[in-house]
């Protein structure tokens, strides 16, 4: 019992939900709101029906139609007042009900112009005040428009004396049906795709609101740190800039407010371009770690920056924009050179007076008659000493300049070298310029080789840097890639100062100059010289002076390969280069 009992009283609540939901469905429809759309749907029905009826008595008048005069001016007199009553009337402040008394009386004014003029058709009329009901009125509308059109249409037929059946008496009432059917499902189809939109529009203006709260958080976050942030948008705009970003923008301002700071390259000597600042790069598409820009001229008061970028992806995997993150290194960075400044000098102090050791040692060791036990003292001290040069160059190696320019371990991969060499050319391009410098690409040919890619750009950049600072203004730089199955050959040439035989047998050591005046530490080919050497290859210079210099590499094609040895000459001289070709101090460990 208590199971029945409890069914009933469900199924009772169930049909009074379902009366309680039909019944606002019904009040829905039948309610307007009063923000002026009821006033204006009234005044615009009505007069496009008073235009109608102007126009009708217009032509009833003019071609004399014969009828009831009278009649057809008393409808046509109420459609006119009504019109008035209108455009009076605050339509907005009474109930929708109301507004439907115009359109009833609508079609009790064409009923007498109907019956006025029973031959003129004047009964079409009476889809103005139908749609109107139907379409303002809902379903309640739909039905007595209907309801009063058929008992007025059937008045004026009964009154006219029509009695014949035909299907043209049919026809007037079913186009009415017909035309408040459509206005009623039109009206409701409109009705429910707003429904729609509000609600769309609700969780669209929710989530707004939770995007710009979630924003509000992100840019306190960012506004909290204190490194600087960029992000830039997929169609290259900056978007969002933190404070700590225009802190350090604002301090790399000259002192007259105006002029921004020369910027310089990780060297702190090479300008920087526009188009290789961290920004420029990011807006390219470049991904890459602590790029290291220093700002202001090296005799004045400088700052460094180490700048990251990285790409953004959408939820769809679709490029996002970029994020540049900016920390300031100036006292991290003065310290490190301060300390590879003294490393390298103490080094290179050290390394002259043990060269200088070891060169009287060898001296000694050739002087007849030397009691052996004094010829195994001298050895042991030759070996000490050359111990001690390379204990000297390992402390360069991990001391000068960064880490990831001089670091001899290499992780080698299969790499196309013309692709490498051809970005660094780009890359000194700017300042080949500078110096109306040339650089010339032509020769350099698809070529694979097994090397380590990011160790063999600090090598090309190296090698196309020092022939950019040698070479003639005005001159040019010829590049060169080709290989075998075996070997790959990088060939770097200039046509400038030129070296004597005695600078090529010293120039791969660390510390040399060829020339005092320009600048630099010595340490750059002696690290490439490390660099090739640590991928199982070779690097020789030939150079005559007035001529210019050529610089080849030697690099294994593919894994496991060993190079057999190379004569400097020759290959110089099928490369193309100058013919006085000399070899690094192949034997010379600093």
């Amino acid at each position: 019992m208590g199971k029945v009992e409890t069914s009933s009283v469900r199924r009772g609540e169930s049909r009074s939900g379902r009366r309680n939901t039909l019944w606002g469905a019904l009040a829905a429809e039948l309610t307007l709101k009063h923000d002026g759309t009821q006033a204006r749907v009234a005044v615009l029905q009505q007069l496009m029906l008073t235009v109608v009826a102007l126009a009708v008595t217009a032509f009833a008048v003019i071609a004399r139609i014969p009828g009831d005069l009278t009649m057809f001016f008393t409808g046509v007199g109420m459609v006119f007042v009504l019109a008035v009553v209108t455009m009076l009337v605050p339509w907005n402040r009474l109930s929708p009900w109301a507004v439907g008394v115009i359109p009833v009386l609508d079609i009790v004014a064409i009923m007498l112009m109907r019956v006025a003029f029973p031959e003129s058709g004047l009964a079409l009329l009476w889809l103005f005040p139908v749609m109107w009901l139907s379409a303002s009125l809902g379903l309640a509308g739909y039905v007595a428009a209907n309801l009063f059109v058929w008992v007025a249409y059937w008045w004026v037929i009964v009154s006219g004396n029509e009695s014949a059946f035909s299907f043209a008496l049919l026809l007037m009432p079913i186009v009415v049906l017909a035309v408040s059917t459509g206005a009623y499902l039109s009206v409701r189809r409109f009705a429910a795709q707003r429904s729609l939109l509000d609600k769309q529009a609700l969780v669209l203006g929710q989530s707004l609101e939770r995007t710009q709260h979630q924003e509000q958080l992100l840019t306190q976050v960012l506004d909290s740190v204190d490194f600087g942030v960029i992000l830039i948008s997929a169609d290259d705009r900056v978007t969002i800039v933190n404070e700590a970003n225009e802190r350090m923008q604002h301090a790399l301002i000259d002192l007259d407010g105006r002029d921004r700071l020369p910027a310089f390259d990780a060297d702190g000597q090479t300008p920087l371009d526009a188009e290789r600042s961290p920004v420029a790069r990011a807006r390219r598409g470049d991904v890459f770690d602590n790029q290291i820009v220093w700002f202001g001229a090296p005799d004045t008061t400088r700052r460094a920056l180490s700048v990251t970028a990285r790409r953004l992806r959408d939820t769809q995997g679709g490029d996002a924009g970029a994020v540049v993150i900016s920390r300031e290194v100036t006292s991290e960075r003065t310290a490190l050179l301060a300390r590879d400044n003294v490393v390298a000098s103490v080094s290179h102090e050290l390394r002259a007076p043990l060269t200088a050791i070891i060169g009287y040692l060898d001296l000694a060791l050739e002087t007849d008659g030397i009691p052996e036990k004094v010829r195994g003292d001298l050895d042991v001290a030759t070996q000490n000493a050359e111990r001690m040069i390379q204990i000297i160059s390992d402390i360069l190696s991990a001391t000068s300049s960064s880490k990831s320019t001089v670091d001899v371990t290499v992780s080698p991969q299969n790499v196309d070298l013309q692709h490498l060499v051809l970005a660094a050319a780009a890359a000194w391009e700017p300042s080949a310029l500078e110096r109306r410098i040339t650089i010339f690409t032509d020769d350099v040919q698809p070529t694979d080789a097994y090397v380590d890619p990011a160790r063999m750009r600090q090598v090309v950049d190296n090698l196309i840097s020092n022939a950019i600072k040698y070479g003639r203004e005005g001159g040019s730089v010829q590049l060169a890639v080709y290989g075998d199955d075996v070997a790959s050959y990088l060939l770097v040439r200039d046509d400038g100062i030129g070296l004597t035989p005695d600078d090529q047998n010293r120039l791969f050591r660390r510390f040399f100059r060829a020339q005092s005046d320009v600048g630099g530490t010595g340490l750059g080919l002696a690290i490439c010289r490390d660099i090739v050497r640590a991928h199982g290859g070779e690097i020789i210079v030939g150079s005559e002076q007035g001529v210019g210099s050529a610089f080849l590499v030697r690099l294994p094609a593919k894994v496991d390969v060993m190079l057999p040895p190379i004569d400097p000459e020759e290959a110089l001289d099928m490369s193309g280069a100058v013919t006085t070709a000399g070899r690094s101090d192949m034997e010379a460990t600093g």
